[in-house]
């Protein structure tokens, strides 16, 4: 869990990184230092809900996965039996 909010935390540090450098502006200015937390909280914010969004497919995924197996199993007994009443 913790791997994607420190790569999207990073990635937000990494952005405001290309942001100033666009700009052509000191990295490190005394009046906008707030704004580094900004942007690392919200790509940590992004890690953390699409933490949520994977956790959430997995389960949707595992819940098909099981009712095709059942369903598989089904249908393999009633070929079996076809086969024998044949």
């Amino acid at each position: 869990m913790v791997n994607k909010i420190l790569f999207f935390t990073g990635f937000g540090l990494a952005t405001r990184f290309w942001q100033l450098g666009l700009e052509m502006r000191p990295f490190f200015n005394k009046e906008s230092l707030w704004v580094w937390p900004l942007f690392g909280g919200l790509g940590a914010s992004f890690g953390y809900w699409m933490q949520g969004v994977e956790e959430r497919q997995q389960a949707i995924l595992l819940k098909r996965k099981e009712s095709l197996l059942a369903k598989r199993a089904r249908r393999a007994e009633r070929e079996a039996q076809a086969a024998e009443e044949a």
